[in-house]
């Protein structure tokens, strides 16, 4: 699938067994999903523009790259996107961040929108939305078409772990989108969890059920 990124990593594929484990606690569990979520970046913000800056080091000036334009914004989709924001921040804490919230119904599984604010001007911005899971895609498909009506242009999604059918769903509607996922999961149930997945992301970051 064009686009799409499927991570291979040791170090990715570790940590993501160890959110699987119904064991790991709360602190754990957060903690794993920030270095995840960095790792990843690290990978998804590979193509960043640079542009040569003059610098004066110890010995000389000299012109070096670096990141070049209105940067970055890391758009989390609420709540449980809020635990991938640090782990990207300490790759670029420059960053702006914006914030989706977007609510599943428990009847059809569909998302509805209940917030939605962006850092301007956002059409100059390389955007990095993060949400660990992607279960029906519903969500993800719903924030990306959010954030090119408010004219994002440049824009990568980032999930922890997916499900086919939701990528599938991301990918047939936003084919301009990269997409990075940690681990592609099986299929999903008929409550629509992830299979094998870790259970509820968003319980298990915060502590709540």
């Amino acid at each position: 699938m064009e686009n799409v990124t499927i991570m291979d990593h040791p170090l990715i594929q570790h940590k993501i067994s160890r959110l699987r484990d119904k064991t790991t606690g709360t602190n754990e569990f957060r903690t794993l999903v920030s270095e995840i979520a960095m790792l990843m970046g690290f990978e998804a913000l590979r193509d960043l523009p640079t542009e040569l800056v003059e610098i004066e080091t110890p010995i000389e000036t000299t012109k070096q790259p670096m990141i070049a334009g209105k940067k970055m914004a890391i758009v989390p989709i609420l709540r449980a996107g809020l635990g991938m924001v640090d782990g990207v921040l300490n790759l670029v804490p420059s960053a702006k961040i914006g914030h989706i919230g977007l609510y599943r119904d428990p009847e059809t599984h569909e998302p509805h929108e209940y917030y939605c604010k962006l850092p301007e001007p956002i059409d100059q911005r390389t955007i990095l939305v993060v949400d660990p899971m992607l279960a029906t895609g519903g969500s993800g498909a719903d924030a990306i078409t959010m954030i090119k009506q408010h004219g994002g242009k440049n824009i990568k999604f980032m999930c922890i772990i997916a499900a086919p059918e939701g990528l599938e769903r991301l990918h047939k509607e936003h084919p301009d989108v990269q997409i990075y996922v940690g681990a592609l999961d099986r299929q999903l149930n008929e409550n629509a969890y992830i299979c094998p997945g870790l259970g509820d992301a968003g319980d298990r970051i915060f502590g709540t059920k």
